[in-house]
């Protein structure tokens, strides 16, 4: 495997598991961009904030955890892609209404451009709208 697929895998499961920017970091570039066409992520603009917004959102959803269902990369364009489902249950204080104890199971997507060994940018492709249904938030 690539440097930038480690690098890229590393990321992902410290970023999933709600160790924020801080654990994050080491993985991206110092001013690394986001973006996600989503209603519930439009104002963030920089992967710092991403992290800190996955680490906020596993206190409403204590449980959230991911199942990987793809991961490679693609050496020519210096990117990597992982697809999978976040699965919890809103049971913690923390969302825009009490727990309701409903469960989530959402598809979404991380394309991670890379600049060096470090990520640059990173897209999610996600249906935010879906998912906060499924939680009972919108």
């Amino acid at each position: 495997m690539n440097t930038n697929f480690n690098s890229a895998r590393q990321f992902f499961e410290a970023c999933e598991t709600g160790k924020g920017w801080e654990a994050c970091s080491e993985f991206c570039q110092p001013e690394a961009t986001f973006s996600s066409q989503t209603t519930v992520l439009s104002d963030i603009s920089t992967l710092e904030g991403y992290c800190e917004w996955m680490k906020s959102l596993l206190k409403p959803i204590p449980d959230g955890r991911y199942e990987i269902k793809f991961f490679a990369s693609d050496d020519a364009r210096n990117s990597v892609a992982a697809f999978a489902v976040f699965h919890g249950t809103q049971t913690g204080p923390g969302g825009p209404v009490p727990p309701t104890g409903k469960t989530v199971a959402a598809d979404y997507v991380y394309h991670m451009d890379f600049e060096g060994d470090r990520i640059k940018h990173m897209t999610k492709i996600w249906n935010d709208t879906i998912s906060l249904q499924q939680l009972g938030w919108g």
